[in-house]
């Protein structure tokens, strides 16, 4: 099969950086210079949980630029532990995600169920537009998605009925 002249192929750090532009890191918004390898993020502060994530246990956030409690553009990495399950929320804020390592579960809709996951490998793009529901899982493996949106954010569960 011949790929049209205009199709770039993408792997590893090319399909990342073109992720990174689909959630709009290139717009003017994101005007500060941030550049981190790897190994600088694995240095950053990680904390519990904080705002825009579900407050769960073993969650980890780490904000990579900006800050997700003021307005503004900000990005944060979401580390997620294996067998982990995210009940059903919104966020004020829409978001645009891309899963960096892991398997992560996600699905749209006031009820977490299962069943409706679909399962998003590594170089996956997502979206969470504001006010609506949705949930995540992890199974046998952790997960670490970067979120990027435009704070405040926040979290409200969806109320059980």
């Amino acid at each position: 099969m011949t790929r049209p002249r205009f199709a770039p192929v993408l792997s590893g750090t090319g399909l990342f950086a073109a992720a990174l532009l689909a959630v709009g890191l290139a717009s003017p918004a994101f005007a500060q210079e941030v550049r981190l390898t790897p190994a600088e993020i694995a240095r950053l502060p990680k904390a519990g949980t904080g705002p825009g994530t579900s407050g769960l246990a073993g969650l980890r956030i780490t904000i990579l630029s900006g800050d997700p409690t003021r307005e503004g553009p900000y990005t944060i990495a979401l580390r997620v532990p294996a067998h982990t399950s995210i009940a059903a929320h919104t966020h004020r804020d829409a978001r645009k995600a891309v899963v960096v390592s892991g398997m992560w579960y996600f699905g749209y809709g006031s009820r977490a169920d299962p069943a409706r996951v679909k399962r998003l490998p590594p170089g996956s793009f997502y979206t969470e537009p504001a006010a609506d529901p949705h949930f995540a899982l992890t199974r046998d493996q952790p997960a670490v998605v970067y979120i990027t949106g435009w704070g405040p954010s926040d979290t409200v569960y969806v109320a059980r009925r």
